[in-house]
């Protein structure tokens, strides 16, 4: 492929960055991770206003009807100046898509629009305790009564759940067939009683998992996203919206700026170990994002990429845990040393880098299970 962008979206690249620096006058000083700590919905109504949430939806619906090769252009500059695009990100990533697909024609009318105005928070209500990985094994309820649902059950490590003005619920709605075929999706909100939300503050101090617990909660049948029982097969489309992202790359980049600069100014550069480990570094992203670019022009194309989204996501993912150790190294003693412990920003920086890191092959599915997906559909192999 032709790694090369049209001089239309190296123009898209200036006018976001020349956006970015009149929104963001100041970085962030913590800037990595910031789809999932930079959550500020004012600034999502902000790209909104310029179009660029749902960049890839039909202009019918008020998209843009732009390429994922220009959304990949767009994200790319957000994560790599640490803008908060939190408050949009799964709904324009995952949720607007799902709902295009699959939505009836009232629930594309009613969330859209919001989801492109920058107005509408989702959370997604996939994991549960005992149903990580095996999503398929998920034991949370949903039962007919009458115009209604009823759900009972609980989820775990959901995103934004305190925040959110709904959740993209999956259930089981058959308990008698296959696990894999008795599974169906829901738009529930927030708001409706019976919902319970614990936090669940990480290693580093952040709080943006939770657990939420349904108990008889009552949503009308409308919810339903898609066939009922058929929403196992909806969620596969979904998850390589969610894996293929550049963010799997894009999390740690200031990271990699800054600790780059940090050898240079300290005259560290002159080791040749540590030139050598920088120049390993920048290697390796500039791999993964050729890996991403890819699975946005497979994409672009009409093309299912559930082999590419899978290598890409394991490759970058396992990158930024490289990332985030080496910097620890790069930084000795002080790379331990957490935000306020130390006058020197970046050694805090580094150290939640390092305490957040094992997240990163774990959130979006583990990599165990993306290599299943690259031998199976990638390569052919019977399952292991």
């Amino acid at each position: 492929m032709d790694f090369r962008l049209t001089p239309e979206q190296e123009n898209f690249r200036c006018d976001i960055r020349a956006f970015l620096r009149e929104a963001l006058p100041e970085p962030p000083e913590i800037p990595e991770d910031s789809w999932l700590l930079g959550f500020d919905r004012a600034f999502s109504q902000r790209l909104a206003a310029r179009g660029w949430i749902g960049l890839t939806w039909p202009q019918e619906y008020g998209g843009q009807g732009k390429s994922y090769l220009d959304r990949v252009v767009l994200t790319e500059e957000l994560l790599r100046h640490g803008a908060p695009v939190a408050a949009h990100w799964l709904g324009d990533r995952q949720m607007g898509p799902s709902i295009l697909r699959y939505g009836t024609p009232a629930q594309k009318a009613t969330f859209l629009p919001k989801i492109i105005a920058g107005d509408l928070v989702f959370c997604i209500g996939m994991s549960e305790p005992g149903a990580g990985s095996d999503l398929a094994g998920l034991q949370t309820k949903a039962v007919e009564d009458g115009d209604a649902y009823v759900i009972s059950g609980q989820k775990i490590w959901t995103s934004f759940a305190h925040l959110a003005d709904y959740c993209y619920l999956v259930a089981r709605t058959n308990p008698e067939v296959p696990k894999h075929k008795g599974i169906s999706e829901f738009l529930v909100d927030m708001r409706t009683p019976g919902i319970t939300i614990k936090p669940i503050v990480d290693m580093t101090g952040a709080h943006h998992f939770n657990e939420v617990f349904f108990d008889q909660v009552r949503i009308p049948k409308d919810c339903l996203v898609g066939e009922k029982d058929r929403g196992w097969y909806q969620i596969a489309s979904q998850l390589d919206y969610e894996r293929s992202g550049i963010e799997r790359l894009m999390s740690n980049y200031g990271l990699l700026e800054a600790i780059t600069r940090h050898v240079r100014a300290t005259g560290e550069i002159r080791r040749e170990v540590v030139r050598h480990t920088l120049a390993q570094l920048h290697i390796e992203w500039t791999m993964g994002r050729h890996l991403v670019y890819k699975v946005a022009w497979l994409l672009s194309q009409g093309i299912i990429p559930n082999a590419e989204s899978a290598t890409a996501k394991t490759y970058c993912t396992e990158f930024e845990q490289r990332l985030a150790q080496t910097a620890s190294a790069l930084m000795g003693g002080y790379g331990q040393l957490m935000p306020g412990s130390h006058r020197a920003l970046l050694a805090g920086r580094v150290a939640r880098a390092y305490l957040y890191a094992p997240a990163y092959t774990i959130q979006g599915g583990t990599s165990t299970i993306l290599r299943n997906i690259m031998a199976t559909r990638g390569l052919g192999l019977p399952p292991g």
